[in-house]
């Protein structure tokens, strides 16, 4: 046993494994004995000593622990795998093998209200982030072109669904991916489960199946980062857990919730035999409703036909017979007056133009001369004379008298004497 610390180690003068073994062993064997919280994902028992492996609750951690025959006849009940416990350890560096472990002086279930207590505030604080909100929930198709299941292989809920679903539509289709569904492995596997069907553009809802089982093998379903990758998915999910009394958070997360994978089979397709019987009501309902409406049709026009302007139309014309004849007498007799008092009119128009015109003004014994040579004949060759400057000496003239026409020439043209 090395009992000092050897001399600096060099390319010419290396230190032994054993040196460096022991080395190890008494600084390690400093260290005191810690509690610690995590799962078990190995138990098991040989010689009567215990040995397993005890992985982080969060990360990827694990660390190996070694419990000696007189500290497993102490334990305080059953430990199995996926069990999460709390254990008393100290760190022990095994020299010959080279391997560290942690030494177990005590092992203690993790308390049930302890393990509540903590879904109960991750609930909180995702019902807070509205996760749980009604109002993201997606809507499941009316039929599903492909129906995505995760769960365990040749697990009763597969069964389950798969036959219920065909039971109610033969032509259904799944894509099943196999994974664990409890223990260590749960989340990260349903997760990348979840991931590969929700790119398959194929698949139109997926179907997390587990047909129920003990409280803590089901808290891989409560786990922060299986339900908030559901809640990332574009894809309809459907929780099937199938626990009534403990309902993992993936229930609350989900866009539906079956109480066992048979509900979810009945929830996700509908019944072949249930649709054919409500297009038969439909139809039979369709075809009343037109009968009813045809028949209504009828009875209306069979009472149009039956009113006496239908049934008897010549009764029009004797009952307005006279009454059209009285209009078209009284009609011919109003034209005619109006005709008679605008010829009356007409004749009255024609006495006063017949009084106003030149014609007339002849006939008293006026007349009019015109003179038919020099300069004015030129541009008018019916001039008026209207003054004796128009007819200077021999001029010709025309005089127009009421029945005639007269030739003369001026033989003189002097103004009157005022």
């Amino acid at each position: 046993m090395v009992s000092m610390t050897p001399p600096p180690s060099s390319a010419e003068e290396p230190w032994s494994v054993g040196t460096v073994s022991e080395l190890l062993h008494e600084w390690i064997s400093r260290l005191g004995a810690v509690w610690i919280e995590g799962e078990l994902t190995g138990w098991n028992i040989r010689g009567g000593h215990a040995y397993g492996k005890l992985k982080d609750l969060e990360g990827d951690s694990t660390l190996s622990i070694t419990a000696w025959r007189s500290v497993v006849q102490r334990l305080d009940g059953e430990f199995k795998q996926g069990d999460r416990v709390v254990a008393h350890v100290k760190p022990d560096f095994w020299k010959k093998g080279g391997t560290l472990s942690m030494q177990v002086y005590d092992l203690r279930h993790v308390g049930l209200g302890d393990l509540l207590e903590r879904i109960e505030r991750l609930r909180r604080e995702l019902r807070a982030e509205g996760l749980f909100d009604a109002d993201r929930k997606r809507r499941l198709p009316f039929l599903p072109n492909t129906i995505g299941l995760v769960t365990g292989r040749d697990s009763d809920a597969e069964k389950d669904v798969k036959r219920n679903a065909e039971l109610r539509w033969p032509a259904v289709r799944f894509r099943t991916i196999y994974t664990s569904v409890q223990g260590e492995r749960t989340v990260d596997e349903v997760s990348a489960a979840l991931r590969e069907l929700d790119a398959d553009p194929e698949v139109d809802v997926i179907v997390v199946a587990r047909g129920g089982g003990d409280f803590q093998h089901l808290l891989p379903f409560s786990d922060e980062r299986l339900v908030r990758r559901v809640a990332e998915l574009s894809t309809p999910v459907v929780s099937a857990i199938g626990h009534e009394a403990d309902r993992p958070i993936l229930d609350e997360v989900a866009d539906l919730r079956a109480s066992t994978p048979t509900d979810a089979a009945k929830r996700i397709v509908p019944d072949v035999a249930e649709e054919l019987a409500i297009v038969q009501q439909g139809r039979s309902r369709l075809v009343q409703r037109i009968a009813n409406l045809i028949a209504n049709e009828t009875r209306g026009l069979d009472q149009i036909r039956s009113r006496p302007a239908l049934a008897r139309p010549e009764w029009i014309v004797e009952q307005r017979g006279d009454e059209v004849m009285r209009l078209a007498a009284r009609g011919e007799e109003l034209v005619d007056r109006f005709v008679e008092r605008e010829h009356e009119q007409v004749r009255s128009l024609a006495r006063h133009l017949s009084a106003l015109s030149p014609q007339k003004t002849l006939d008293r014994g006026y007349s009019i001369v015109e003179r038919v040579d020099g300069p004015a004949a030129d541009d008018d060759a019916r001039h008026v004379v209207r003054s004796y400057a128009d007819a200077p000496v021999d001029s010709k003239l025309r005089i127009r008298v009421s029945d005639g026409r007269i030739a003369a020439t001026t033989t003189d043209a002097t103004p009157l004497t005022p």
